[in-house]
């Protein structure tokens, strides 16, 4: 099997469909989780909503460079997101969320190992595969959060 398609597998788990590493993935969290709930803040903890909203501000901002090559995201903004204030706005972000992370892994599909080697767009950055396996750990730390998170709000 081709290294991007292992790779893209390894994203899709996180996001989409899988439950080898955690036993359960965003969509699996996310698409049985009411608006109110995503969006309610415990004291000195992000949102659900919020920190999904983040995850995919660098799963979009990631598809810009692999589509264009430019590199529009800052860190400074992974967090500055209009508030969710209903039912509608969720599922429509959700709805966005989920082709945006198809269309992450799709990408990374697409790639030569090639260029999963080469440097992303400055050396400082490191490889698309450094930047790539860097989503999916990023993924899956606030996956945990998420998850945590939802336990407390159901007690």
């Amino acid at each position: 099997m081709k290294k991007a398609h292992q790779t893209a597998q390894r994203f899709r788990e996180v996001l989409l469909n899988g439950t080898w590493i955690a036993n359960t993935n965003y969509k699996a969290q996310l698409s049985v989780l009411d608006w109110n709930t995503a969006t309610t803040a415990l004291p000195s903890l992000n949102s659900i909503a919020v920190l999904a909203q983040h995850v995919h501000y660098y799963i979009s901002g990631l598809n810009c460079v692999f589509r264009d090559g430019t590199l529009d995201i800052k860190d400074k903004y992974s967090f500055d997101f209009p508030p969710i204030e209903s039912s509608e706005v969720w599922v429509s972000f959700l709805s966005k969320f989920w082709i945006d992370a198809e269309a992450f892994a799709f990408l990374i599909e697409q790639m030569s190992d090639e260029q999963l080697n080469q440097v992303f767009i400055d050396e400082k950055y490191g490889t698309y595969q450094r930047n790539i396996d860097g989503m999916i750990e990023h993924s899956y730390y606030h996956l945990g959060q998420i998850v945590l998170i939802k336990k407390l709000l159901q007690n």
